[in-house]
Order: C-alpha cells, then structure tokens, then sequence
C-alpha cells in the first residue's frame, strides 16, 4: 500500500514539471497569437486610415473643381434629372407593350447620348439616330430574305452578320471616318440585335429607333434648355487663353535672361516635360498642348447651331483652330528661350549688358504684339488701320545692328586665319607673353561665371540620371590657378559668347514668325465677320 502511494506520489510528481512545460508552451503560442492578432489590427489600422485620408483627399478636389468650374456640377445634375425622367418609362407595366418591355434601350441612350456640350451630343445623338435607321432597314431586309431561305435561314443571317461586321469595322478605321465611329459602332450592334431576335424583326427595329428617338430628344432639350454649355465658345475661351500664356512666358523668359536669374533648383518636372506650376514653363507648355483639345472642341463645334456671338449658320471654327496653330508655330521659339534659361553654358553678365536694352525692346513689343491680337480675338474686332508689326520689327531690324557692330564679342577672333597667319610672325617670346596675358584673360572670366547647378531631388530615378549629369568644362580644366586643359577653357569661353548669341537669334527669329501669325488673325476676322474697333477702344490697347 505503502509503495503504492510512493509510486503515485513519484508519478504526480514526474508529470509535474511536464504539465508545468505545457502550461509554459501554451502561454507562448497564445502570446505569439496575440502578437500577430495585435500586428493584423495595427496593419488593417493603418490601411484604413490611408484609405480615409484618401478619401478625403480625393473629396476635397472634387469639391474644388466644382468650385472651379460650376458647369461640370450643373451637367451632371442634367444628367441625373434626365435619367429620372426616361426611368418612369420602365414603371408603366399597363399595357404591357413591346415598347414597354425594352425600355431599358431608351435609359442606355440618355447615358452614352448625353455629354458634355451641345456639340457632343448633337454629334452622339446623330450617329446613333443614323446608325440605328440604317441598321434596322438593312436588317429588316435580310430577315425576309432568310426567312425566305428556309432551313438555310440561320446560314444566311450568320453571313451577313460577318460582312457587316467586317465591313463596320474596317470602314470606321478610315481617317474620314473618325467622327462616325460611334454611328459604325451603334450600326453594328442594332445589325445584331434585329436579326437574332427571332421573328420580332419589324417590331424590335421599330421600337429600339423610336426608344432611341425619345432619349435623345430629352438629352439635347435638356441640354439646349438648361444652361447651355457650347464647344464652339470653349475654343474660343482656349485660344485666347493660350496668348495670354505665350505672351507670359515671353516676358518671364526675356527678364531671367537679362537680370541674370537662375533656379535654385530646376524641378525635375520641366526637364521631362511634365506638368508644372511654373509660370514661365507653363504658358508656353498649355499652347504647345493643346492641338488635341482643339481638334477634339472643332469637331463638336462644327455641330451647334448658331448661337450667342457665333451667329453664322456656318461658323469658320477651323480658323480658331488655324489661329492656335500659328501661334503654336511662335510658341517653340519661346520653349527654345526658356531652354537658353535653363541651359548650363551661359554668357557672362557684362556680355549680356551690352544687348541688353535691345533685347528687352524686342521682346517688349513682341509681348505687346500677342496681348493686342489675344485681346482683339477675345472681344471679336478687327486689327486698326496700319501695321502692328511696325514696332517689333524695327526693334528687330535695330538689335541686327548692334549685333553686326558688335559681332567681335560673340566670336572668338584668335581662331580666325588672319590672326593665325599675323601670330605666326611675331616673336616667340612676344607670342608667349600674350598667351600668359590670355590665359590669365580667361581664368578671370571663368572665374566671374557661374555654372548651371542642376540640383534635383533624389526622389525618384530620373531625378537620379538627371542628377548624374557631368559638369562642362569639368573641375580637371583648373587646379589652383593651373591650366590642365587650356584647349577645354577656350571652347568654354567661345561657346558661351555663342550661347547669347542663339538667345538673340531665337528672339529675332520670333519677330519673323509673327507675320503669319498675324496673317491668320486677319483672315479669322475676315471669315468669322469681326466688328470694326471703335476709337476709343485704340487708346487704350496702347
């Protein structure tokens, strides 16, 4: 008895520091559960609050384009107002019609009908109205036909089918064809739709075109009736928009050049031609840009009816658009001076201040010459009697002068083959006195200049090659006030007297451009019937 109390004793025991290991174990699994469990909610906490945040973000600049622009709030809200009408259509269950059944057809054309612009929706409305006739006479002639086949009824329509699939598709890839591609696309579809909807063929054609006709009256009533919004004056709005900005940019570059002001930093969005807040850079980006926008405001302008200040039954749009690309045309030659601006080889300022007051006259009249233009555009009048490039070519004409005058300071006369020959005749202690003279020259000059510094952040990886970008002349030109590359400093010297030369001729190279610019704004005015401009009005343009 007594043993066997031991014995249980003993195993109680022994099973003890097991039961204590256990116990030990399963604090650690459910600690490390807890830990994980803790990890998820704090991984689940941060997602949510990011995915707020970006909620809110996201709420705010919707908020402020409305701001912004009140019209895109007041057309959604048309559209929203015209779902709701063409909706009740599929509440009426008596009679239960055919018209009644396929309601939903009026509902999906209210929402590819309905757009932005009357232009747009004329445009949308008339293609699927054209394609959806043409499909249902078309189709509506092939089911009598394959009715006609017999049991080759299903061959037949299964063929025409692929032709007129082939055919749609091929057509619409046509550059002539390009503002019918949606009419191709609705043709298509209705094509489909009449011939595999069985015996109904008359009933599903005539009810889908009349539910189509219903859905576009309601967009462009809407859209016609309540605050209008129009393509035409759109671009308009944009072409004005875009002198303005040429004219800035213009301005800003001319007066970084002569003042001698460069970025602290250049952001890394202009040197890969990204969207940026620059003034300078984006004036002349927005015109450069908007050929797309442009073309795509034409074709829904060419749609409207007459209207407001556009009162001819076939408004000249195109010349807005002709307008846009010659000031276009004079907008490179503005990206080229803001590359001088940005460009890492520069002229000394005591070159500069030699031209300076030359360039400046230019550059002011050339900005006079884009505001009078953009401002006669915008209020629709005509140019005054006489020519407005007088000014800016005189100037012109007067900085070609100074230039010849002073050409000496743009080129570096010691590589030329007189002074060679004259070189080669002097002293070779006389030679070697002036090359000490030069070199000192150039060291002073050198060191009065200051390198473009193309300082980005390392933030990204282009920012990392823009970063990596080598310094010219390099640092191995002067060591102390030694000459390593004599050869290097001399090619730096000349090319950055060249540099200011290329600015120069960049402006004059504007003034010329501005002839056909002007030459497309008179023949808008001719076309589109500008008023003449009152007197009163000329004063104040000066």
């Amino acid at each position: 008895m007594g043993s066997k109390l031991v014995g249980s004793s003993f195993d109680f025991r022994s099973k003890e520091p097991l039961l204590q290991g256990q116990s030990l174990f399963d604090l650690d699994s459910d600690g490390s559960q807890c830990s994980c469990c803790r990890r998820v909610f704090r991984a689940s906490g941060e997602w949510l609050s990011s995915w707020w945040n970006n909620v809110g973000t996201f709420a705010i600049s919707a908020y402020g384009m409305g701001r912004s622009d009140p019209r895109k709030a007041i057309f959604a809200a048309k559209v929203g107002v015209a779902l709701s009408l063409v909706s009740l259509l599929t509440f009426f269950k008596e009679p239960s019609t055919f018209m009644t059944k396929h309601s939903i057809w009026v509902l999906l054309t209210v929402v590819v009908v309905f757009e932005f612009s009357i232009g747009a929706t004329l445009s949308k409305g008339f293609n699927r109205a054209l394609g959806t006739l043409l499909a249902g006479a078309l189709s509506l002639g092939i089911s009598k036909l394959s009715i006609m086949a017999g049991d080759f009824s299903e061959v037949v329509v299964a063929f025409n089918i692929f032709i007129a699939g082939f055919l749609a598709s091929y057509l619409k890839l046509h550059p002539d064809m390009k503002q019918y591609e949606y009419g191709f696309r609705v043709f298509l579809l209705t094509f489909c739709i009449v011939l595999v909807s069985g015996s109904d063929f008359i009933q599903t054609a005539s009810s889908r075109l009349l539910l189509i006709a219903i859905g576009a009256g309601i967009c462009l009533v809407l859209n016609l009736c309540v605050f209008p919004i129009w393509a035409g004056e759109d671009l308009h709005k944009l072409v004005v928009k875009n002198f303005e900005g040429v004219a800035t940019s213009l301005e800003g570059c001319v007066k970084m050049y002569l003042q001698c002001a460069e970025y602290i930093r250049i952001p890394s969005k202009i040197l890969v031609y990204q969207p940026s807040d620059d003034p300078v850079y984006k004036g002349y980006r927005a015109a450069v840009e908007s050929s797309s926008k442009e073309e795509s405001l034409l074709n829904f302008a060419v749609w409207e009816p007459p209207h407001g200040r556009y009162k001819m039954l076939r408004y000249p749009w195109s010349s807005y658009v002709k307008l846009s690309g010659a000031l276009r045309h004079c907008s490179f030659m503005v990206m080229a001076l803001h590359g001088s601006v940005l460009s890492e080889i520069q002229a000394p300022a005591e070159l500069r201040i030699v031209f300076k007051d030359r360039i400046q006259s230019v550059a002011t009249e050339g900005v006079k010459v884009l505001r009078i233009i953009g401002k006669q555009v915008e209020k629709m009048e005509k140019l005054r009697e006489g020519d407005i490039l007088h000014e800016v070519h005189d100037a012109a004409e007067t900085l070609q002068l100074l230039i010849d005058e002073k050409s000496y300071l743009l080129i570096n006369c010691g590589s030329w083959e007189a002074g060679k020959i004259l070189a080669s005749n002097q002293d070779d202690a006389h030679e070697q006195g002036g090359n000490e003279q030069q070199v000192n020259r150039l060291l002073s000059s050198i060191s009065s200049m200051k390198l473009r510094s193309f300082q980005t952040p390392l933030a990204s990886r282009e920012d990392l090659l823009l970063k990596q970008q080598t310094m010219w002349p390099s640092r191995l030109s002067i060591v102390g006030d030694t000459i390593v590359n004599e050869r290097e400093i001399r090619t730096y010297e000349s090319a950055s007297a060249l540099s200011l030369s290329t600015f120069m001729w960049l402006v004059i190279e504007f003034v010329a451009r501005l002839q056909n610019l002007v030459d497309s704004f008179v023949e808008l005015s001719q076309s589109a019937k500008f008023k003449e401009p009152p007197e009163s009005n000329l004063d104040r343009l000066h």
